[in-house]
C-alpha cells in the first residue's frame, strides 16, 4: 500500500460555542489561538499539535473527537483506506479550507482525512 499521511494535521474536538470553548482552552488552558474562522473554527496550538475546535456548522466528522491526516493524494488514500477495512462517512470534497473525507477504521473510530485545496 501507498497510502502515507504527511502529518497529523490537527484533532477536531466538537464544541456547542466557539466563544466558550476558546475561553477554556486559551484562558483556562493556556493553547494559543494560531487561526479562527468566525463562529465555525479555531485552531490552536497545543505544544506542536493542532487543537481544532468545531462548531456545529463544521463538525465534518460529527459530534466526536477525531484526529485530522494532512495526507498528499486524498481520493488515492482514501480508496486504499476502504480496501483495507475503512468505511467511507463521507466525502471526499470541498471544504472552506480543504478538500477532506471521513472515515471510520476497522474498530469504528473516526478519522479525517485532508488535502490543502
Amino acid at each position: 500500500m501507498s497510502a502515507r499521511v504527511q502529518k497529523l494535521g490537527n484533532v477536531l474536538i466538537p464544541v456547542d460555542d466557539l466563544d466558550k470553548a476558546l475561553t477554556f482552552y486559551g484562558e483556562v488552558l493556556g493553547l494559543t489561538v494560531k487561526f479562527r474562522d468566525g463562529d465555525r473554527f479555531a485552531a490552536l496550538d497545543a505544544g506542536g499539535v493542532t487543537i481544532a475546535l468545531a462548531a456545529p456548522a463544521e463538525q465534518v466528522a460529527g459530534a466526536v473527537t477525531a484526529p485530522s491526516y494532512k495526507v498528499g493524494d486524498l481520493a488515492g488514500t482514501v480508496a486504499e483506506l476502504t480496501a483495507a477495512g475503512a468505511e467511507l462517512v463521507s466525502g471526499p470534497g470541498a471544504g472552506p479550507h480543504e478538500s477532506r473525507a471521513v472515515l471510520r477504521d476497522p474498530s469504528g473510530n473516526v478519522l479525517v482525512l485532508y488535502s490543502p485545496l
